[in-house]
């Protein structure tokens, strides 16, 4: 037995006797509230929830006559009344508590079933000022909150997918409730009207432009328990926001195994690069391993740009991941199959390249709906001891930039195709990172090296090891060279010069600018400044 403030225990099991019901989202209501009134147990509920039982045939007293007061102001006010309330607080066991409540003729409910307005829905959906606003819920919160607080006594239903757990318990229980079970709802309550506060209050901030506010709240729902997390001793879960952005978070699984803790961070950064290529102008494709590209590339097709990418590191391209910006076609899916994946992640993808993956049974196939947009807005957040670290997402682009020749020899055309290219790519590579590039295509990737020079070495090693690998010349000669941050020594540009890279895009701002574009001017290298770094940790 737990023991209240008051010293007064909560009963194992509580009969339930009356239920209030109100709920935006009814699935499953009618037949939920018509099992509980085969039970003999009262229906209250409001406005359309109260209609729609109705016109299941099942009695329903309106919340109003257990008021005596009407819904007001278009439904704004119609529970925040000391009759449900009080009924929802009162501790049924202490004896001034149950003669306040015979004062004033305050009735005890028993079970609260309460689904919010759809707020999430409609700030995610487009929804003006006006109607996000309106969908901020009142009473929904403060009744489950009541409820929940006094959880000795009282139920509290979040959510349909409980509804079937409720049912049976009263089963078991021969119509009452047992302790463990109301805490458990009772937790659920809270969780979920935190994440309810907490898209709000997000909301409010980004309408406003406050990029710190005082108070920071994050919430979420559970769309899957993971076996564990990034290693096999972590517990981990996977909670979706309501963000209506193309991606992991919202794909449709067509097949495969369940995804796991790496698969999906791998996955997400995947997607999140690939979307950096407008489909419209070519088809492009990522490979990913451990959060870090291993091949990307742009082609006339996906089964070519699928083949370039794939030369730049073979190896690592094992057991990775594989995101497309435009609908899965056969042939690319023929191509991906060929070796070992673990994900492939696209927009969409054809019947017949659907029936090429069925061959690989454990083959994870995910189907977006659209590619993400890398100039969204959003944010992201990181955990550390004792705090978070949340920021804007990194949606700058280097197709919006002024781009700046800092060197006499300014880049060929080709040349540049290729440094934006490659400085997309860069974005997406952890830091310091160093990618090569030659006809849209990555031939060399250094990512997550605690120095520059080593970034680029590493770069151009995988290149001759790629090569080698191909039986064919290096693809670094001739090619181009992008940064993520500017450099700070000459030492990692003549890296990429010792590799054969022939131009560079960095975004500039070292104390020593001059120097490096000295030495770039020495060898005859062109150079770009963006003016915009993308440090990824």
């Amino acid at each position: 037995m737990t023991v209240s403030a008051k010293n007064i225990p909560a009963p194992d099991i509580v009969p339930v006797r009356r239920a209030l019901i109100s709920v935006s989202d009814k699935t499953g209501i009618a037949d939920f509230a018509r099992a509980l009134a085969d039970r003999s147990v009262e229906l209250v509920s409001t406005g359309g929830t109260a209609a729609a039982l109705s016109k299941e045939g099942l009695v329903v007293r309106d919340v109003s006559d257990l008021t005596g007061f009407p819904e007001i102001m278009d439904g704004r006010v119609k529970t925040l009344h000391p009759s449900v309330h009080g009924g929802l607080l009162g501790i049924r066991d202490d004896a001034e508590h149950k003669a306040a409540m015979e004062a004033h003729a305050i009735q005890p409910i028993d079970l609260v079933v309460i689904n919010l307005y759809p707020f999430e829905d409609v700030r995610f959906g487009g929804g003006n000022y006006a109607a996000t606003v309106e969908n901020i819920d009142i009473g929904g919160p403060a009744m489950l909150r009541a409820a929940a607080k006094n959880h000795a006594y009282v139920a509290v239903v979040t959510d349909p997918a409980d509804y079937e757990k409720v049912l049976a318990a009263l089963g078991e229980n021969d119509g009452a409730l047992p302790y463990r079970l109301r805490q458990e709802l009772a937790a659920k309550a809270y969780a979920r009207t935190a994440a309810y506060d907490a898209a709000i209050s997000q909301w409010f901030a980004e309408t406003l432009s406050v990029p710190t506010p005082e108070w920071r709240a994050f919430g979420g729902r559970l769309k899957q328990v993971m076996r564990y997390g990034e290693n096999p001793h972590q517990e981990a879960g996977f909670y979706v926001t309501g963000e209506q952005r193309p991606g992991v978070a919202t794909a449709r699984q067509v097949q495969g195994k369940q995804l796991s803790y790496n698969n999906i961070n791998d996955t997400d950064a995947a997607f999140e690069l690939v979307s950096e290529f407008d489909p419209d102008r070519g088809a492009a494709v990522a490979i990913i391993k451990h959060a870090n590209p291993c091949g990307v590339a742009e082609g006339a097709s996906l089964a070519e740009a699928y083949r370039k990418a794939l030369a730049c590191d073979p190896v690592s391209a094992f057991g990775g991941i594989v995101a497309l910006n435009r609908t899965l076609d056969a042939e690319a899916a023929e191509e991906i199959a060929r070796i070992f994946t673990e994900v492939i992640i696209a927009p969409d993808a054809s019947e017949e390249a659907i029936a090429v993956i069925a061959a690989k049974k454990n083959l994870r196939l995910l189907l977006t709906g659209g590619v993400a947009d890398p100039r969204q807005p959003g944010l992201s957040a990181k955990t550390v001891a004792g705090g978070l670290l949340v920021q804007t997402r990194d949606s700058g682009a280097v197709d919006d930039l002024e781009l700046k020749v800092v060197t006499k020899r300014a880049p060929s055309e080709k040349e540049m195709a290729d440094l934006r290219f490659a400085f997309r790519v860069a974005k997406h590579v952890k830091s310091n990172a160093i990618v090569y590039a030659r006809g849209l295509a990555t031939v060399g990737i250094g990512a997550g090296q605690m120095s520059r020079v080593d970034s680029a070495r590493i770069a151009a090693r995988k290149a001759e090891d790629a090569a080698e690998a191909a039986g064919g010349q290096l693809l670094t000669k001739g090619s181009v060279v992008a940064s993520d941050a500017f450099f700070p020594f000459a030492d990692g540009l003549l890296s990429a010069v010792e590799a054969g890279a022939t131009a560079v895009i960095q975004p500039g701002g070292s104390m020593r600018d001059e120097e490096v574009v000295a030495a770039a001017d020495e060898h005859g290298i062109a150079m770009v400044f963006t003016g915009m770094r993308h440090f990824r940790h």
